[in-house]
């Protein structure tokens, strides 16, 4: 059983909010979207995926990484036709992470540069792997990637959903310990608030909520360029 809490905030710079999240404990189902397209297709793209997610699973026989995985896949397919439809949509696109509860286990999912991170009271750890041109690029040649972390490319995806049919979904699992913290952020957190900062809030005392206002507020602090969402969940 998770306790949960989400919170998102458009920054500092950006007018409107092409972030989405999704909470809902009764079906053990957390979600993250990181929208991007002109106007409001970022948006559109971020909440029909979310939502499709949610449908999915909900509709689903079974609750393993393969039924979360074709959720995803369900997701890309209607951004791509909604895209598709409607030329004010065209070229939209988002990122997705996702959080399943099965029995003892969370099944996690990400397609992009939003990221899951556990934090077990000691150390902040990432789960997921950004699909990036940094990523890859540092990845293949050795780079650590907090040394292109300013890079112009940095923002780069190298898979997104509604971007084409051939999706590669990023499956893991965890079993957590009680009073385990787990974070589902986008960019407009993780990419400008250090993973120090992060960990010490986690171990910070206070609310799911204390800690998730005070994510926003370091990215705000930091200048908030992009749009930022966290969703925090704790083990019981």
């Amino acid at each position: 059983m998770l306790e949960s809490f989400g919170l998102t905030d458009p920054g500092c710079v950006r007018q409107n909010n092409e972030d989405a999240y999704l909470l809902l404990p009764d079906t053990g189902l957390y979600v993250v979207a990181d929208g991007m397209g002109g106007a409001q297709a970022g948006e559109h793209a971020s909440k029909l995926a979310v939502d499709t997610v949610a449908d999915f699973i909900a509709k689903a026989g079974q609750r393993d990484a393969t039924t979360l995985a074709q959720a995803f896949q369900e997701a890309n397919s209607r951004v791509m036709d909604a895209a598709a439809g409607d030329a004010n949509l065209e070229g939209m696109g988002t990122t997705l992470v996702a959080v399943l509860e099965s029995g003892p286990e969370l099944l996690i999912a990400s397609v992009g540069d939003s990221r899951a991170y556990v934090h077990d009271g000691n150390q902040l750890v990432g789960i997921t792997e950004d699909q990036t041109w940094v990523h890859e690029v540092g990845r293949r040649l050795g780079i650590d990637e907090n040394a292109l972390r300013t890079h112009p490319m940095r923002h780069v995806l190298t898979m997104a959903i509604g971007v084409s049919p051939e999706l590669r979904v990023h499956s893991y699992a965890l079993k957590p310990e009680t009073g385990a913290l787990i974070l589902l952020s986008s960019d407009g957190l993780h990419g400008v608030v250090e993973g120090s900062v992060i960990a010490q809030t986690l171990a910070g005392n206070g609310s799911l909520e204390a800690k998730c206002r005070r994510l926003i507020e370091a990215a705000r602090h930091a200048g908030g360029p992009d749009n930022i969402t966290a969703i925090l969940l704790r083990a019981h």
